[in-house]
């Protein structure tokens, strides 16, 4: 059976109140759990931003994009890890080509 490799955007906010080097520890934890289980295409750091409302009381976020290839099951599981990771305000990936 072939394997099934897609194209997905992932964007998550960290919590702008953290350091730099846990800002920067964070980043490289997702490009590394990313390049385990894909591709890392591409990853952009868009930087402090304020945010559209209020999450968690805070009004800025550090935005990360990262465009990456997996197979189809590993998105869920990254979504789950960024969901129970201190720092992470919003993740969201999406598969470009649907």
């Amino acid at each position: 059976m072939e394997k099934v490799i897609r194209s997905y955007e992932l964007v998550y906010i960290i919590d702008a109140a953290l350091s730099e080097e846990d800002t920067a520890a964070l980043v490289k934890k997702f490009s590394d759990l990313i390049a385990e289980h894909g591709t890392v295409e591409k990853t952009e750091e868009w930087g402090k931003r304020k945010l559209a409302y209020e999450i968690n009381k805070k009004s800025e976020g550090y935005y990360v994009f990262v465009a990456f290839k997996s197979n189809p099951e590993f998105p869920l599981e990254l979504d789950r890890v960024l969901g129970i990771t201190d720092g992470i305000l919003r993740s969201m990936i999406v598969n470009p080509e649907e």
